[in-house]
């Protein structure tokens, strides 16, 4: 029996990660192997991408017996990268310079041209765990890219909502959307010449926010340097926002959503969720019976209310932000 290898979960119709060697992997160690001359950052950089010391997925996997159904089995293929976001062991975008964020965003792209060249590799997703709340095991300031040899089933069903909407009103689900938020404004967060800052219509988690362009992007490796930069803006005060809002010990998931590689979807838009587990400073939510067992979230509250706190603290966080540089 192989402790590396997917597994298919015949309900839900998904595959799962089996991978047992991550056990191991280090828990807050006191040596960062991301500083400056550390382990793993040998060299003059600014941000850097890493193979995984750890990885759920290999481009090299051990073979595995397929089984019978239900009981399936796959190789535990794909990629799985580190991204240092700066040389700096504390803080987070919102303490770093804008250009030190673009460099992370055009990085971000150009790891997806290179990982996509792969054959075997369908989608490509950069994301990020912020704080002990979500169970990071470094604190240096790092992100990571899974890269996978199916399209992920939240992904998928974006793309079957967006397809389905182009058949039945002829339009882009993510355009209409946008156009909706910024009609309506109320959950409008923070925005600039390129992208949204927006609470959803239809959060999930009490300050959950998304990040979508103004203009057709589907893939990071689409962003020219001007639209980079603004993205690179957003980011900076969406995470602004979470520290303002809950203080140090904030923390928060960031998952960007780009069209999968093989093929490139047209109807896809590129965007970045945010899910943070605070209610308030000392007040978390946590996913449970209903959330997890039927995949209904309850709301507690209103959006636009909650969306109201994130847009005067976005206020307050961009004239912070100005010393670090802003967009022209």
């Amino acid at each position: 029996m192989s402790e590396h290898e997917l597994r298919w979960n015949p309900l839900l119709r998904c595959w799962i990660i089996v991978a047992g060697h991550r056990k191991g992997r280090p828990w807050h160690s006191i040596s960062c192997p991301f500083c400056p001359g550390g382990s793993e950052t040998q060299g003059e950089w600014d941000v850097l991408a890493l193979p995984n010391r750890y990885p759920a997925l290999s481009l090299t996997p051990p073979k595995v017996n397929v089984g019978r159904y239900p009981f399936i089995k796959n190789e535990a293929l794909g990629v799985c990268e580190v991204v240092v976001e700066t040389p700096l062991h504390e803080g987070d975008f919102q303490n770093l310079t804008l250009e030190q964020v673009f460099k992370y965003i055009l990085l971000l792209g150009k790891r997806t041209v290179e990982i996509a060249s792969n054959p075997d590799i369908k989608y490509v997703m950069p994301f990020k765990n912020k704080g002990i709340l979500i169970g990071v095991s470094l604190t240096h300031p790092h992100s990571q890219i899974y890269a996978f040899p199916f399209i992920p089933p939240r992904v998928s069903r974006e793309i079957e909502s967006a397809l389905e909407y182009r058949r039945i009103y002829g339009g882009n689900i993510f355009e209409e959307i946008v156009r909706m938020e910024l009609l309506e404004s109320k959950r409008v967060v923070y925005i600039n010449d390129g992208y949204v800052l927006l609470m959803p219509f239809y959060a999930m988690w009490p300050y959950e926010m998304h990040i979508y362009p103004l203009k057709d992007v589907k893939l990071l490796s689409e962003l020219d340097e001007s639209s980079a930069l603004l993205l690179a803006d957003t980011i900076r005060v969406a995470t602004g926002v979470y520290e303002e809002l809950f203080g140090s010990e904030y923390a928060y998931m960031m998952i960007f959503h780009q069209s999968p590689v093989k093929p490139v979807n047209e109807e896809y838009r590129l965007h970045v969720e945010f899910y943070t587990p605070h209610l308030s400073r000392d007040r978390l939510k946590y996913a449970a019976s209903v959330e997890w067992g039927a995949w209904i979230f309850t709301y507690d509250g209103l959006p636009e209310d909650r969306a109201r706190e994130l847009r005067e603290a976005a206020m307050r966080v961009t004239s912070k932000l100005s010393g670090l540089g802003s967009v022209p």
